[in-house]
C-alpha cells in the first residue's frame, strides 16, 4: 500500500494497463494511459461510475505489478467522509485484464445503485499516441450482445479486437454497461469483468492464442514471481536503501520479460513502460550484461532472438544490412504497414558490437561453450557489418545515416534525440557521425571475439586479425578523438573528421570498454567527477556550461541510472574505486526518492541545489536498463569479476554502506557468496588490476 500517485500501472511483459489512482482510463489521443499489448491499445475508456459520480481513490494497493486494488468511494474527496457506499476494483493483467468489482452498503437503509462501466476503444497504435496522430485510416465496429460488448477495428487485412463481458446480468449498450440494483444495509455485490484483446488473421484464428498458450496461467504469477525472485542471488545488508531497491527491481524485471512466439516460452527483457515494451537490441544487451550475476537466464534467449532477427539483406527502410543487430521490432499497425521502420527496424549502430560482448561476458560467467559455438555465425556477422557497413568513410569507425529520410533515426547511438550530439557551442555536426562510446564498443567486441575465435572456434588466425585490427582501432581513436587541450574525449567526429568538443557522459563508457591508455585515464576521470558533470546523484548527459545542457533535456542534461552503472563499471576497470562508489551511492540514494525504483532518467540539477532528485516529467519506469542499473552497481561495489574459472571479490563500499552479502551468487563455479564490509580502499600498484580480464586490451 502507498499514496496516491499521478498513474497505476499494471503489467505483464508487453500487456499492461495505465489508469488514474481510481482505475478508471480516460485517454487523450496523445496520452499512453489505457490497455495496451502489442503496440496498440485496446481499451482507451474505462471509467466507473455510481449514480452518475466517478470515483475517488482512498488508498492503492500495487504491491504485485500484475494485479493491483483500488478501495474507491463515490463523489470527490469532501464527500466521503461519512460516505455509506464505497467499491474495490482488483485488476489483474495476463493474456487478458480481469477486473473485480464488490460495491459495499455500510448504511443502515436499502441503497438503490446505478453502476455504470463506460468502455470504448481506439485502437491507437503506440506510434500513433506517441506522434499525436489522430485521423485512423481503418474502420471500427461495435457489436452489443446479451452478456458482450465487442468493439473491433480493421485496416485491409490488419484486424484488432477486444470483448469485454460480465458475471452479473447487464443492460449492454455501444459505450458500456449498466447494473441496476438494490443492496440492503451491510450487503455486497459483485462482478466479474473480462476484457479480452485478440487479433485475428485472414483466416480466422487468433494470433495471440499462441501468446496465451506460451503464458503461465493467471493463477500461478504469483508462484512464478516467487520462484523468479527465490533463483536470484539474495541480499543481505544494513543498508535500507540498497535491499529496498534490489528488491524492487528484482520484480521490475520479472514484470518487463516477455515471450516472442519464435522463443517457444523463453522471455526476454521488455524495454519499458510506456513507450518501448517491446524487443530493443540495445536495451536488452545491455540489460543482461547489467544482470548476469543475477538472472543469467535472460542472456540466452535475447542473444537468440536477435541473431534470429539478424540483418541478412541491405533495405533502406529499414536502415538494415547484413550482419546488423535490429534496434527495435513493432507488432501495431504502424509497423503493419510501414508508416513506421519497425517490422523490425535496425537503425543503431551499438547493438551488433554490444551482442558480441555479451556473449564473450555469459561466456566467462556461466562458461557455456555451447551457446558461443551455436551462435558463431551471428557473432562473425555482426563483426563483419563493423568492418563492411558501419564504415561509411573508410576511416576505420564505426558511422552512422539513416538511409530512411522519412522515419529513420537520425542520431543512431543509445543518445538518439534529435540534438543529442552537439559541440560545445551549441552547433550540430553533419551526417555521417561517429560517436566516441561506439568505437570503443567495437574495440571491445573485438577483442573479446578474438577471445572466442581462437578458444571455441578453432580460428587462430582469424583470432590474430582481430587483435590486429582492434590495436589499431584503438591507436587511431586515440589520435582522432582525444582533445588534448581539454583532457577528454570528443563526443562524436564530424561527417569531415573534426571532433565534435562537447563534453559528455559518453566517455564514462570508454572506460568500460577498454580503449582508454592508462596514462589518460585520470583526467577523463577528473571529468567524469567534477561538478561539470557529477550531479551528486549521478552523472549527467551533458555537462554544465556546454551550450545545449539543460538539466531537463532528454539527453542533454539530465541523469541516466543505466549510464552511470556503465560509467561506475568503467571506473572499477581503471582502478578508481572510490569513485564508483560515489556514483553508486548517489544513484542508490536517489532511487529511494521513487520508492526504491529508477526511472529511465530524473533532472541533473546539482544535489546540494534541489536536496532530491527532480523527476524527469516523461522518464518511463519501470525501465529494464534502470532496474538492471541497481543490480550491476552491487556487482561494481562488491568488485566481482570472473577470472579463469574462478570469482574475484575485490569490496570497496562507499562510506555508510556497513555491511554487504550477496549469496548464491550463479556462475560457472556453481553458487558461491560474496561479503564485504565499508573500509578505506587500498590504493592500486602499478602492476595490480583488481579486474582481471581477458577483454582488457
Amino acid at each position: 500500500m502507498r499514496d496516491i500517485p499521478g498513474t497505476v500501472s499494471c503489467i505483464d511483459g508487453n500487456t499492461f494497463i495505465v489508469s488514474d489512482p481510481s482505475g478508471d482510463v480516460d485517454a487523450a489521443p496523445a496520452t499512453p494511459v489505457g490497455l495496451f499489448t502489442a503496440d496498440t491499445r485496446y481499451l482507451s475508456r474505462w471509467i466507473l461510475t455510481i449514480n452518475g459520480e466517478r470515483m475517488t481513490a482512498l488508498s492503492v494497493d500495487d504491491s504485485q505489478y500484475y494485479e493491483v486494488a483500488f478501495f474507491l468511494v463515490p463523489g470527490g474527496q469532501v464527500d466521503y467522509v461519512e460516505a455509506d457506499v464505497s467499491a474495490i476494483r482488483r485488476r489483474r493483467i495476463g493474456p487478458e485484464l480481469t477486473e473485480s468489482l464488490t460495491v459495499f452498503n455500510y448504511g443502515e437503509q436499502d441503497v438503490d445503485l446505478d453502476v455504470r462501466l463506460e468502455v470504448a476503444a481506439d485502437f491507437a497504435d503506440i506510434f500513433d499516441i506517441k506522434f499525436d496522430v489522430r485521423e485512423k485510416v481503418g474502420s471500427h465496429y461495435t457489436q452489443v450482445g446479451t452478456d458482450e460488448l465487442r468493439l473491433g477495428y480493421r485496416r485491409g487485412t490488419y484486424h484488432r479486437e477486444v470483448s469485454v463481458t460480465t458475471s452479473e446480468p447487464a443492460t449492454i449498450d455501444p459505450s458500456g454497461m449498466r447494473f441496476q440494483l438494490r443492496l440492503p444495509p451491510g450487503e455486497q455485490w459483485s462482478t466479474q469483468l473480462r476484457a479480452t484483446m485478440r487479433a485475428p488473421r485472414p483466416d480466422g484464428r487468433d494470433w495471440r492464442d499462441a501468446v496465451r498458450a506460451l503464458r503461465p496461467d493467471e493463477s500461478t504469477l504469483p508462484a512464478t514471481v516467487r520462484s523468479w525472485v527465490a533463483a536470484a542471488p539474495q541480499l543481505d545488508t544494513d543498508n535500507t536503501a540498497l535491499q529496498q531497491v534490489y528488491q524492487r527491481s528484482l520484480v521490475d524485471l520479472a514484470a518487463l520479460r516477455f515471450a516472442p512466439l519464435s522463443l517457444g516460452g523463453a522471455t526476454v527483457p521488455a524495454a519499458g513502460l510506456p513507450w518501448f515494451m517491446t524487443l530493443f537490441g540495445r536495451d536488452s544487451l545491455l540489460t543482461c550484461l547489467q544482470t548476469l550475476h543475477v538472472t543469467p537466464s535472460l542472456t540466452p534467449p535475447t542473444l537468440r532472438i536477435l541473431g534470429l532477427l539478424q540483418g541478412v539483406r541491405t533495405d533502406d527502410v529499414l536502415d538494415a544490412d547484413p550482419g546488423r543487430i535490429l534496434h527495435e521490432l513493432r507488432y501495431g499497425e504502424s509497423a503493419a504497414f510501414e508508416d513506421q521502420p519497425h517490422s523490425p527496424y535496425y537503425g543503431t549502430v551499438d547493438a551488433s558490437p554490444l551482442f558480441v560482448v555479451l556473449l564473450d561476458e555469459y561466456e566467462r560467467w556461466t562458461g557455456d561453450a555451447e551457446l558461443v559455438r551455436e551462435l558463431e555465425k551471428e557473432a562473425r556477422a555482426a563483426l563483419e557489418w563493423i568492418d563492411r557497413y558501419a564504415d561509411l568513410t573508410s576511416t576505420g569507425y564505426v558511422w552512422y545515416q539513416t538511409r530512411n529520410r522519412k522515419a529513420g533515426l537520425e542520431n543512431q547511438c543509445w543518445k538518439d534525440s534529435w540534438d543529442s550530439i552537439s559541440y560545445a557551442d551549441g552547433r550540430l555536426p553533419g551526417f555521417p557521425r561517429a560517436t566516441c562510446e561506439v568505437q570503443g564498443y567495437a574495440y571491445d567486441a573485438k577483442i573479446r571475439a578474438a577471445r572466442l575465435a581462437r578458444t571455441f572456434w578453432d580460428d587462430p588466425a582469424y583470432a590474430d586479425r582481430l587483435e590486429q585490427d582492434a590495436a589499431a582501432l584503438k591507436d587511431r581513436f586515440n589520435r582522432d578523438f582525444w582533445l588534448d587541450e581539454h583532457g577528454y574525449y570528443a563526443l562524436a567526429l564530424d561527417h569531415d573528421g573534426t571532433p565534435v568538443d562537447a563534453l559528455s557522459s559518453n566517455i564514462g563508457h570508454l572506460l568500460w570498454s577498454g580503449i582508454v591508455p592508462p596514462d589518460r585515464a585520470a583526467r577523463v576521470v577528473e571529468h567524469l567527477m567534477s561538478p561539470a558533470l557529477f550531479s551528486g546523484w549521478g552523472v549527467r548527459t551533458l555537462a554544465e556550461g556546454q551550450r545545449r545542457y539543460n538539466p531537463l533535456g532528454y539527453h542533454n542534461g539530465t541523469v541516466w541510472p543505466f549510464d552511470n552503472s556503465f560509467i561506475a563499471w568503467g571506473l572499477r576497470r581503471y582502478g578508481f574505486a572510490t569513485e564508483a562508489g560515489r556514483i553508486a551511492h548517489g544513484i542508490i540514494d536517489a532511487a529511494t526518492y521513487f520508492h526504491g525504483r529508477l526511472p529511465e532518467a530524473f533532472g541533473g540539477f546539482a544535489r546540494q541545489t534541489t536536496r532530491y532528485p527532480v523527476r524527469y516529467p516523461t522518464a518511463g519506469s519501470p525501465q529494464a536498463w534502470s532496474s538492471g542499473a541497481s543490480l550491476l552497481l552491487i556487482r561494481i561495489m562488491l568488485g566481482m569479476e570472473p577470472h579463469e574459472g574462478h570469482l574475484v571479490v575485490e569490496p570497496a563500499l562507499p562510506p555508510g554502506y556497513g555491511r554487504i552479502a550477496l549469496l548464491d551468487i550463479p556462475g560457472r563455479w556453481g553458487k558461491v557468496d560474496a561479503f564485504a564490509r565499508h573500509r578505506p580502499v587500498r590504493p592500486l600498484t602499478d602492476d595490480s588490476d583488481p579486474y582481471p580480464s581477458p577483454s582488457l586490451g
